[in-house]
C-alpha cells in the first residue's frame, strides 16, 4: 500500500525538523502511541495500540531514521509485531520545504505492508484505516508544532 500527501505547518523549517526528531512530540501525534523512546540517535522503540475494523492489537516495534538530510528530510522506517493480529512494517519519506520564514510544507510518501490476521480484513478497510491514521498523525503534528512555534 502506498500513499502520499502534504501538510502546511505554521512554523519555521528548523522547528519542524527539530519536532520530527523529538520523541515527545512524535509520541503525542502518533495515533494510539503508548510509548516512544530513543534507543540511539537514529532509532526508537515504540508501543502502539491500533484498531483496524474488528481487530485491536498492541504493536511493539522499532523505528529507524535514515537518509538524514537536516533540515530537509529523512526516511523513517518501522516494523512491529502485534502478536496473533499479525505484523506491520513500512516507512515514509518526509521532505520539508519553506513556503516562507514561518511556514513549512511537509510532504510525505508512505509505503506499508501488513500480514497475519490484519491482512485478512481486506485491502479497502486497511487502506482507508492507514490513510486515516497518516492524516491524523500529520494533522496532529501540524497542530502541535504550530502551537509550540507560536507559544
Amino acid at each position: 500500500m502506498k500513499m502520499s500527501d502534504s501538510q502546511r505547518i505554521p512554523a519555521s523549517k528548523a522547528k519542524v525538523w527539530a519536532a520530527l526528531n523529538n520523541p515527545d512530540i512524535l509520541r503525542q501525534c502518533i495515533p494510539g502511541c503508548q510509548s516512544l523512546d530513543m534507543s540511539t540517535p537514529n532509532e526508537m522503540t515504540a508501543t502502539v495500540v491500533l484498531k483496524v475494523g474488528p481487530v485491536k492489537a498492541t504493536f511493539a516495534g522499532k523505528v529507524t531514521l535514515s537518509d538524514l538530510d537536516p533540515p530537509n528530510g529523512y526516511r523513517i522506517s518501522g516494523e512491529g509485531s502485534g502478536g496473533i493480529a499479525g505484523f506491520a512494517k513500512g516507512g515514509a519519506t518526509v521532505k520539508l520545504s519553506e513556503e516562507g520564514a514561518d511556514v513549512t510544507i511537509l510532504t510525505y510518501e508512505v509505503d506499508a505492508q501488513i500480514g497475519g490476521k490484519l491482512a485478512q480484513l481486506g485491502g479497502r478497510l486497511i487502506d482507508s484505516t492507514a490513510k486515516k491514521l497518516a492524516s491524523e498523525f500529520f494533522a496532529s503534528f501540524g497542530e502541535v508544532v504550530g502551537r509550540t512555534a507560536v507559544a
